[in-house]
């Protein structure tokens, strides 16, 4: 206990890292305080009910940080960057162009990759925001919508959006911590005063077990995640022996730490990103006269309401999530020649092809479980929706992973920059 408040007062008393801190915290009230200011003629007990029914936009409340509960300037949040992220994570695997630009070309080359997600940004943000507006006008949530209204609401979300994104972006840069998780997780926390108001109005003895196994669950995510992002595969790394005139260097051995969850929670978060599509476009299209137009949205809003199949779904994209985002932010080939080029080599094992397979076949055995654990995590709320019918904590669960992660990274980052003033 001694230390963690000697890091707080470190943390306070370095110049710099007290500035970055403040720098985010300053962020994320400015934020919040955007969050609070509506766009005009909504009726807030349509929306309030509407949203506390809708899986779908509870999980969209939490990509825009709580700004669609009360749908302010910031209701689309980062949804449309994350979702531009994606398509531009993609391209790589179709680009070779791309991915050189990602992995080979060094802050430069992720700097050309970050503005072209931008630039994707913007018409992502009007299609989702006019689809949006167009669902709670048909639920009534829209009073006024003229032409000319829809028009000005779309241009206020669209550049509430753009705003968080750039907000987002200086966290990173100025701040601690990734900007974009951190204004998901203000999100998540923001929630926190509500929804125990409203377990405490709510609360029923009879289910006094139900809350029991709930709160089980949520130790057990927590420390699962917790060991998860923790836990490493170590690779032993021997450097060959140099002699330099009277020098020698190397033939030291050290190890290379492979993470069992190299993604973090960004699998979960693309996952849900592409089937939150599936019920905006069956939402748009159920007003539609055309049958083939009707049908598909029957089809699509049918599976969005069968959380069995719903979950089938979502376990098997944040699978596949976690190997493409393990595949395009780790190149085993890579990390071969360098080891080759440093004069290091694994024991046993031959420098160059020999060592990228050995690398490779390590790696997908440990994404393999990460993944597991993963798509389990993500899952096991919806399971226990469609078994107890509670749907708040289908949401709580992703949230729970997300700031659990959030955490872990940031604790990370602030020892790191701890580390570096001691040093």
């Amino acid at each position: 206990m001694e230390t963690v408040f000697n890091k707080i007062r470190m943390i306070f008393t370095d110049k710099a890292l007290r500035s970055r801190v403040l720098f985010v915290l300053g962020s994320l009230i400015v934020f919040r305080l955007l969050s609070t200011i509506p766009i005009p003629g909504i009726d807030a007990t349509r929306l309030q009910m509407f949203i506390n029914n809708n899986q779908f936009l509870g999980v969209l409340n939490m990509f825009s940080g709580g700004g669609l509960s009360t749908l302010s300037l910031m209701m689309l949040g980062v949804g449309p960057y994350i979702t531009a992220s994606i398509i531009m994570q993609l391209l790589t695997i179709m680009s070779p162009r791309l991915k050189a630009m990602y992995q080979e070309d060094g802050e430069i080359g992720r700097k050309k990759f970050t503005q072209f997600s931008r630039m994707i940004t913007v018409p992502l943000a009007i299609v989702q925001g006019f689809a949006l507006l167009l669902l709670l006008k048909k639920q009534g949530i829209l009073l006024d919508m003229s032409m000319f209204s829809m028009l000005v609401n779309l241009s206020v979300i669209v550049a509430g959006s753009m705003l968080i994104m750039w907000i987002g972006e200086l966290m990173s840069e100025f701040g601690i911590g990734n900007g974009i998780s951190l204004i998901i997780f203000a999100g998540i926390v923001a929630r926190i005063p509500k929804e125990i108001s409203q377990f405490i109005f709510t609360y029923n003895v009879a289910d006094l077990p139900l809350y029991i196994v709930f709160l089980a669950v949520g130790v057990l995510i927590i420390a699962g995640v917790v060991i998860m992002t923790e836990a490493e595969r170590p690779i032993p790394v021997t450097y060959a022996k140099q002699v330099r005139g009277d020098h020698i260097a190397g033939g030291t051995q050290t190890y290379l730490p492979l993470r069992v969850n190299q993604a973090g929670v960004i699998p979960i978060i693309f996952a849900l990103s592409i089937l939150m599509f599936p019920q905006l476009i069956g939402n748009a299209l159920s007003g539609m006269s055309n049958h083939i137009l009707l049908s598909i949205s029957k089809g699509l809003l049918w599976f969005v309401a069968n959380t069995w199949l719903y979950s089938l779904f979502y376990f098997i994209f944040v699978f596949l999530f976690t190997y493409f985002y393990t595949a395009v932010t780790f190149d085993p080939n890579q990390l071969a020649e360098n080891l080759q080029k440093n004069g290091a080599f694994i024991p046993g094992i031959r420098p160059g092809v020999a060592t990228r397979e050995y690398i490779e076949k390590i790696l997908t055995r440990i994404t393999t479980i990460g993944a597991v654990f993963l798509g389990a995590i993500a899952v096991l709320p919806l399971i226990m929706k469609a078994i107890t019918g509670i749907t708040a904590f289908a949401i709580g669960g992703t949230a729970l992973l997300i700031v659990v992660s959030v955490v872990l990274d940031l604790i990370k980052k602030i020892e790191a920059q701890l580390s570096m003033r001691e040093y």
